[in-house]
């Protein structure tokens, strides 16, 4: 498993298959970029100018919103992930 540095963390993309009437299934690829995943790695957490450790919002098993571009696609065996920096997440879904 991928252990992230810093503020940043390691998502899981919900998939967004779709399936029309006809019984054609579009690919997530198909469509644009799905903006939620759920949270399975944080960081430390980020570390201010006077070297205080600055805790994470956050935490594993969250399903968050994040911006549409943000993050660096990486495949661990045969999972893909999404790493980005916390400050790109912008709502946590309750």
């Amino acid at each position: 498993m991928l252990k992230p540095l810093g503020d940043r963390v390691i998502l899981t993309v919900d998939s967004d298959e779709e399936e029309t009437v006809g019984g054609i299934v579009l690919a997530s690829n198909a469509k644009e970029k799905p903006q939620t995943g759920t949270v399975v790695a944080v960081g430390d957490g980020q570390v201010s100018q006077d070297g205080n450790k600055l805790p994470m919002t956050v935490s594993e098993g969250d399903v968050v919103m994040f911006d549409k571009y943000a993050g660096t696609e990486v495949k661990d065996g045969d999972n893909k992930y999404l790493v980005m920096h916390e400050k790109d997440i912008i709502a946590i879904v309750k």
